[in-house]
């Protein structure tokens, strides 16, 4: 079987892996990954949950797609019409069948791959209901593996509200600034007619499953996981049910989600023990296929490969008529995936070509659909190796006349496009929103630091204010030790600024420069144009204030500099009108870089 993880296998063989060749079918995007050891003929088909839990499995999935491979099983995963990458489609009352269809293309397309007739259906969550139905239409399927199954729909949607929630309050949304309208989740809207539609799901009531083999992961606290494994025993498919260890770790938080290990391993097993013996197909020895662009509203995107052994996975979105404005790159948050936070990324590209903007959205090594990069640290963010990413992806756009470019990125994001900035003169333009900070000490643990991410004060002190919080916190449901922790610290930090410009009297302290000065510094002198945007009580705006002084007074040493404050808005941009703000600020920005 083989060994879990890419990581462990990079480092034996020294290489860092490709990523999945990107396949585009009926307006949504593919990725395929071929078998690299003698070929089955069997394939696996990948059937994601949906919102919030499809970013939290998205890694996951590529992981087991590499692992896959390695036993000679060739996969495809996809987004659903109208989520991730996808074309945006209406509602038109259809409930699930754009899903089930997109599902039923994907089907096609695995077996004109791979070559491989035989399919096994691996799915998490709300993909089980579109595995079950898929088996339905399709012949040949070996396996159904149901990870986490919904299956009441009316108590997977109280359970979204619940999760909606908890979401919404870790990242201090006010309940005014909350989407609370229809079913919403981390700023994914699910269509009305799908949500209908999984209102009056039951797999409890299904009378027949079309495969001989199924595996059900159970969720601990969730004993309906293991009476839906006895019920399908009574339809007659051999089944196999095991614990979902890891689950409530992958699914809490896409940037501090811990990887299934011992479910990873499961799943391989039970793949491997049902796959048909090697046959006919040989899916390495066929025709890498090419992605066709997609055609939208005013824009085509192009999913593509690039980079040293094209390790790094991303979208080209291009104007549907000629270019107006220069080239933005667009980066990842943390480890949420391409499409960004609320498909954040997907909405700004597409409204950027329509006005001329080209750009590209990609996902750093060990992000998403990424490999790693061999020997590089499993923690990559704030890591020095992520530069590497972006000058890769700049040389990308270099190669294909896209220049000049501007790098954009939020929170880490933000982060990693100052630092990429300072190091590639190719970056003419750099656009950071709610950076927690512009220099990071390496000394610091990384995953202590995004485990209890501190707030500002301001936002402590209006949580304390609502009875919502006092109950949670005299509850034990807030870590009241790192909340106290966090808010001396705060205290210290604005201690410490009104001592620095006491000391800035004096000539010996004001001439000092950090790293953060010096980097600005750095880029003014390149022309570089800058534009700092921040939610009013966002912690980073505490730390440019470390920087440039209260209401970052410093920032006049630098009149090229834009500082925008976005009152009433979250660390995410959830509220539509901090998106405009945002959007606004990056398309003016791709127009000023053309007209130089």
């Amino acid at each position: 079987m083989a060994g879990w993880g890419a990581a462990e296998k990079q480092d034996k063989e020294g290489q860092t892996r490709s990523a999945a060749i990107p396949v585009t079918f009926a307006g949504t995007v593919g990725l395929f990954t071929p078998a690299v050891a003698s070929s089955r003929d069997t394939a696996v088909l990948f059937l994601s949950p949906w919102g919030f839990e499809e970013m939290c499995v998205r890694k996951f999935w590529r992981i087991l797609a590499e692992d896959l491979a390695d036993i000679g099983i060739s996969s495809l995963r996809f987004d659903y019409a109208g989520t991730g990458d996808a074309l945006d489609i209406a509602d038109k009352g259809n409930g699930l069948t754009p899903w089930q269809e997109t599902a039923l293309a994907a089907a096609a397309k695995l077996r004109a791959l791979s070559g491989c007739e035989r399919l096994i259906l691996v799915s998490q969550g709300l993909g089980g209901t579109i595995a079950a139905t898929l088996a339905e239409h399709l012949s040949n399927i070996d396996g159904i593996a149901f990870l986490a199954p919904v299956i009441s729909g009316r108590a997977y949607l109280r359970e979204l509200t619940v999760w909606s929630k908890m979401i919404d309050e870790s990242m201090g949304l006010a309940e005014a600034q909350r989407q609370t309208e229809g079913v919403t989740v981390a700023s994914l809207r699910m269509p009305d007619s799908a949500a209908d539609a999984v209102r009056k799901l039951n797999l409890m009531t299904l009378d027949r499953i079309a495969a001989p083999n199924c595996l059900v992961l159970a969720r601990p606290g969730r004993p309906g996981d293991a009476d839906f494994a006895r019920h399908l025993e009574t339809l007659g498919p051999h089944v196999e049910q095991s614990a979902y260890e890891g689950y409530d770790d992958l699914v809490s938080n896409p940037t501090i989600a811990i990887m299934p290990t011992a479910a990873g391993r499961k799943i391989i097993a039970w793949v491997q023990s049902i796959a048909a013996r090697p046959g006919t197909a040989a899916s390495a020895g066929l025709v890498s296929p090419v992605a066709e662009p997609l055609a939208g509203d005013g824009f085509q995107e192009t999913p593509l490969r690039f980079g040293t052994g094209n390790r790094l996975f991303g979208i080209l979105c291009e104007p549907e008529g000629a270019r107006t404005g220069a080239t933005a790159l667009l980066l990842t948050t943390a480890y949420d995936r391409h499409a960004g936070w609320g498909r954040m990324s997907v909405i700004m590209a597409r409204a950027l070509a329509r006005d001329g903007i080209a750009s590209l959205r990609f996902d750093t090594a060990n992000v998403g659909d990424s490999p790693p990069l061999s020997g590089a640290p499993e923690q990559v963010l704030y890591s020095r190796e992520q530069h590497r990413d972006v000058e890769e992806a700049l040389t990308l756009l270099e190669q294909r006349n896209l220049l000049p470019a501007y790098i954009v990125g939020r929170c880490s994001g933000g982060y990693l496009a100052f630092q990429a900035a300072l190091r590639d003169a190719r970056c003419s333009g750099l656009i950071t929103v709610n950076p927690y900070s512009f220099h990071w000490d390496e000394s610091r643990s990384v995953d202590e630091a995004l485990r209890f991410a501190p707030r500002s004060l301001e936002t402590y002190g209006r949580k304390l204010l609502q009875m919502e919080t006092l109950k949670r916190l005299f509850s034990g449901q807030i870590d009241a030790k790192s909340a106290i922790l966090n808010m001396a610290t705060g205290i210290g930090r604005r201690a410490a600024r009104a001592g620095r410009r006491l000391l800035g009297a004096f000539p010996i302290f004001a001439a000092a420069q950090g790293p953060v000065l010096g980097g600005f510094r750095t880029l003014a002198k390149r022309g570089v144009d800058m534009s700092l945007i921040y939610s009013a009580h966002d912690i980073g705006l505490d730390h440019l204030h470390d920087q440039f002084g209260e209401n970052g007074a410093g920032l006049k040493h630098f009149p090229d500099i834009r500082l925008t404050i976005i009152p009433e808005a979250d660390h995410n941009l959830t509220p539509p009108y901090a998106r405009k703000v945002y959007l606004r600020e990056v398309r003016e920005m791709g127009m000023r870089l053309a007209n130089r």
